[in-house]
């Protein structure tokens, strides 16, 4: 039997008639009629009887139809399967995150992508951007979005957008009221410094340093948010990106721009060896035009700049 004898096959099965059966599956009766005198020739077996214009099914058929549900219920799998192929959610998407693109632009597009495939399934992880080129390399992840640069020829770098640098400083900071308020009074007091482990540290340091800075530390952390949240305590100014600005909450702090402010890459990151499922493929421009949409309004509380 092929699939399509076993198709009407069951439709008769179901509706007791062959009139019903063309009606369930879009043809015509004597098509269905035809198909069931050849499947009997075929088979050598009585399928049906004949009683007033319905088809009885004989004990042969009825045995016949407990197999033939078990195969249809295969084939109706096998239909999901080339569904979900289709439209990417036959499989989970890992992202891996930098601190502060895990703070609202990743979930954000995470959220995106789940309303536009609603049997999809993410696993997010925040990590330290060291650990993303080994689990993009051994393939226990998809895509990474990242702060900083990754180095390693088994991986497709991608510019997305850039941050932005901006100034913590708590709301009675005497420079908050300044009328032309300097940088460089800013850099001179005590100042919330990066560890190595944070995608800032090495492009806030490299800054800092090109305007000969002696950094007076007062607490170092591993995040920009994390920044913000010393800052916001008073003792001392921080340099954030605008990621970490726009997902701070919390009272007591207000952003400064600042003039001729550097910005800096961020990146989308996949190996190049495994191309992207298709739900990889919908999240990655998700990702961007969530981007966009985010850095096109004001960070909260930002409203004066420094001077050079």
């Amino acid at each position: 039997m092929n699939l399509r004898q076993i198709e009407v096959f069951r439709a008769v099965m179901n509706t007791g008639t062959t009139t019903e059966a063309a009606r369930l599956l879009h043809v015509s009766q004597p098509g269905i009629s035809r198909l069931v005198r050849h499947l009997e020739v075929q088979l050598d077996v009585a399928l049906f009887e004949r009683r007033s214009g319905r088809l009885v099914p004989t004990a042969e058929a009825r045995e016949l139809h407990i197999e033939i549900e078990k195969v249809y219920r295969g084939v109706l799998h096998v239909r999901d399967v080339a569904a979900h192929l289709r439209y990417g959610t036959h499989s989970t998407l890992r992202v891996l995150s930098s601190a502060n693109t895990a703070l609202e632009l990743v979930p954000r597009s995470m959220a995106m992508l789940i309303n536009q495939y609603p049997t999809a399934r993410v696993l997010f992880e925040s990590l330290p951007t060291r650990e993303f080129v080994k689990l993009l390399v051994s393939e226990e992840a998809d895509v990474a979005i990242s702060s900083a640069p990754l180095d390693h020829p088994s991986l497709e770098v991608e510019e997305i957008g850039r941050w932005l640098l901006l100034c913590a400083l708590p709301t009675d900071n005497a420079l908050v009221t300044q009328k032309k308020p300097k940088l460089a009074k800013a850099l001179a007091g005590r100042l919330v410094a990066y560890s190595a482990e944070a995608p800032q540290s090495a492009v806030i340091n490299h800054w800092l340093q090109s305007h000969n800075v002696t950094r007076n530390v007062a607490a170092e952390v591993r995040s920009g948010l994390a920044a913000c949240a010393v800052a916001a305590t008073g003792v001392a100014v921080a340099f954030v990106d605008d990621l970490s600005a726009r997902a701070h909450k919390a009272d007591g702090l207000v952003f400064a721009s600042i003039e001729d402010a550097p910005s800096f890459p961020i990146y989308l990151v996949k190996n190049r060896h495994r191309p992207l499922p298709r739900l990889g493929e919908a999240f990655s421009e998700i990702v961007r035009e969530q981007l966009k949409q985010l850095q096109s309004t004001a960070v909260p509380k930002a409203g004066f700049s420094l001077l050079q």
